[in-house]
């Protein structure tokens, strides 16, 4: 039985000794929201290995934890099962069972055939409502104060990534207007700001996180009804001040929430602990004043080595036409900054072309090209991914639309395989086609149909790319007047819709025809920014779509490959480079550094990227031998002493890329 996210195309495999046909089942029974439910009838279910799995019992208490290796019995009762896999399901189950989290599976076992109950609920958020502003700063700070209505609960729990809705969209319009029903929650929290978009755009997540009312005032500060006060015009800046706000005060709420509804060992808190004088079980209960006033008396350098390192930073430019931005910035809980950073000739991003350039080798551009792009490199800040919403063409980040964000709103539910097409349209690079094809679909448990197409004609390209699909992966050539064909050429510019949801389109100086299939449609694509060299785009391609094929996001793919190879400089993303093409096994993209100490000992790094079912908050717990600790994602997790018998048993239990002596391997080629 297979539970699907027809949404975010995210697929869960339930096994069963036998088929079961599921019949009707109310999706109110269930103690957590669900999107939908059946009931079947079986005697086992299994799931992948690794798969969080929580029982509670009638009351919703937690009674026990499984996430790896071991094995617990429950008696004759109700329980309610929670199963975090790519899709969030529950299980109402009547004991005895049992759960045996094995290497490569984990059972549920019942004592007798019964009556199961499945429930599940998309990781899909979408805003409750449109917000119409004008561009007066008063009016947006008005505006963006009613983003926390979106937020499930202001406990400490808010901090996990399913308790907390995307905020309602914003409009410019003539006047404000703020439709009725927002139950925007009474925090007691302002934060004061010299009414400017600057100030506004910078603070609008922490504002949603906190449930803050925006206020205008001449300094910026934080501050509670109990009397706490933090000013944000301290030595290091406005803008680092809010950013170190934000991330103190989501990190210390993960090691509070753990006296909550999810009471697992975890490692940050005991660091914490260790350090501070943080009272987790005192502050469970305390009010979010008195939970700030705590946190803020922590020396931020005390815990800033173990705060996660955070999803995403946008670099918005503080204009009017991005106010319409800020309910997506907020969604992703970004770090937001004005616009920084170092402009770059075109020559330095072409002179890895050069260098590499072999002489028996092809550029892929079908003709001439104009660069007459403003290139510039954000300045770097401790995040997994960049976006940059201003001018020029940014080297190391997303180029980032509204339209991309809206697309990814609309995006409508699928059935079916997950869709892969791949276009070739010059017979001699049909080496980079046979290698994508080949890696594409390469997935067990994953259902796709992978197509691909040779040499098209404008016709045949223009109804392939209106054709649904979630991946297009183009090989071939692009100038200034658009796609390569057998009969001339397609200009993505005049194409009123495409069905592509993420695409990949190597060939030279493809980053213009990226934004323009953005702009009729799709979601996220990787472009290039100069020509490529054929040997050195087929590398990319592959390794690209190895990452891809893995659930990795487009743009942490993209930054993977700059940084264990020499291709991938050319590259860059347009759109939302936080889109994942299929979903990532354990939910988290992996990646593991090997080191070797002696002939029998090894040191390993494990270390997990954010994805779409996975963002800020998200828990993790890796199979080390006789471990069962937590840990906060996008955290790097090394455990030393493996002997080459434990590194192996690890390493087959999922495919991962896996670095060693400064190379990528896949773990089966490692281990072989």
């Amino acid at each position: 039985m297979v539970v699907r996210d027809n949404v975010e195309r995210h697929q869960f495999l339930l096994q069963t000794p036998s088929p079961v046909e599921p019949g009707p089942a109310h999706d109110q029974r269930f103690a957590f929201p669900t999107d939908a439910a059946v009931r079947i009838v079986t005697d086992e279910i299994g799931v992948a290995a690794n798969t969080f799995v929580g029982v509670r019992d009638e009351t919703g208490s937690m009674l026990a934890q499984i996430a790896q290796q071991g094995a617990e019995r429950f008696d004759t009762g109700t329980y309610s099962i929670e199963l975090f896999g790519p899709v969030k399901t529950y299980l109402e189950v009547e004991g005895p069972f049992e759960v045996d989290a094995q290497p490569l599976q984990t059972v549920l076992s019942f004592d007798e055939t019964q009556t199961v109950f499945v429930g599940a609920r998309s990781s899909h958020e979408s805003p409750a409502t449109t917000v119409t502003t004008t561009e007066d700063p008063l009016d947006v700070m008005r505006a963006v104060s009613v983003f926390s209505s979106a937020l499930k609960t202001t406990s400490v729990e808010r901090s996990y990534p399913t308790l907390r809705g995307h905020p309602p969209l914003l409009e410019l319009g003539d006047e404000l207007h703020i439709p009725e029903g927002l139950n925007v929650p009474d925090t007691g929290v302002r934060i004061e700001l010299p009414p400017t978009l600057r100030h506004i755009f910078v603070a609008t997540p922490l504002a949603y996180y906190l449930g803050a009312t925006l206020v205008p005032a001449e300094s910026p500060r934080l501050v509670t009804e109990g009397g706490f006060v933090h000013e944000f015009d301290g030595p290091h800046g406005f803008e680092e001040s809010v950013a170190r706000a934000l991330k103190r005060t989501f990190f210390l709420d993960c090691v509070v929430r753990t006296e909550g509804i999810y009471d697992v060992d975890l490692h940050e808190r005991q660091t914490v602990e260790s350090r501070t004088s943080i009272d987790a079980p005192a502050l469970y209960d305390a009010t979010l004043s008195e939970q700030l006033d705590a946190y803020f008396d922590v020396p931020y350098e005390h815990i800033a080595d173990i705060i996660p390192e955070w999803k995403l930073t946008t670099h918005v430019a503080p204009q009017s036409d991005n106010i319409e931005l800020l309910p997506f910035v907020t969604n992703d809980l970004a770090v937001v900054r004005t616009p920084s950073g170092t402009e770059i000739p075109h020559s330095e991003v072409q002179a890895s072309v050069v260098d590499n350039f072999l002489r028996d080798d092809i550029v892929r551009s079908a003709g001439a090209t104009s660069p007459n792009e403003t290139y510039v490199r954000p300045r770097s800040t401790d995040s997994v991914e960049h976006a940059w919403i201003s001018d020029g063409t940014p080297v190391g980040a997303s180029k980032t639309t509204p339209t991309a964000y809206r697309n990814r709103l609309k995006r409508e539910p699928t059935t079916g395989d997950i869709a892969i097409t791949v276009v070739c349209n010059d017979p001699r690079m049909l080496e980079e086609s046979d290698i994508v094809d080949d890696v594409y679909g390469s997935r067990n448990g994953l259902s796709f149909e992978v197509d691909a197409h040779y040499n098209l004609s404008r016709a045949e390209l223009r109804e392939i790319l209106a054709e649904p699909t979630d991946f297009l992966h183009y090989i071939g050539h692009i100038d200034d007047e658009g796609f390569q064909c057998r009969d001339g050429k397609v200009d993505a510019e005049t194409l009123d819709h495409v069905g592509t949801g993420a695409f990949f389109l190597n060939a030279c100086q493809s980053y213009d025809q990226g934004l323009a299939l953005v702009e009729a449609g799709g979601i996220s694509g990787i472009v290039t920014l100069s020509e490529v060299i054929n040997s050195k785009a087929v590398s990319a391609g592959r390794t690209i779509a190895r990452y891809l094929n893995r659930g990795f996001p487009l743009q942490t793919s993209l930054h993977l490959v700059r940084e264990y190879s020499d291709v991938g400089h050319e590259y860059a993303v347009v759109g939302d480079g936080s889109l994942s093409v299929v979903q990532a096994e354990s939910g988290f993209a992996i990646l593991c550094k090997v080191d070797r100490v002696d002939s029998d000992t090894y040191d390993l790094t494990y270390r997990t990227y954010p994805t779409s079912r996975c963002g800020p908050g998200s828990l993790v717990s890796p199979a080390f031998p006789g471990q069962q600790k937590y840990h906060l994602g996008s955290q790097q997790v090394t455990e030393t002493g493996f002997s080459e018998a434990e590194l192996k048993d690890f390493l087959l239990l999922e495919q991962i890329p896996v670095v060693y002596d400064d190379t990528v391997y896949w773990n089966d080629e490692f281990l072989s």
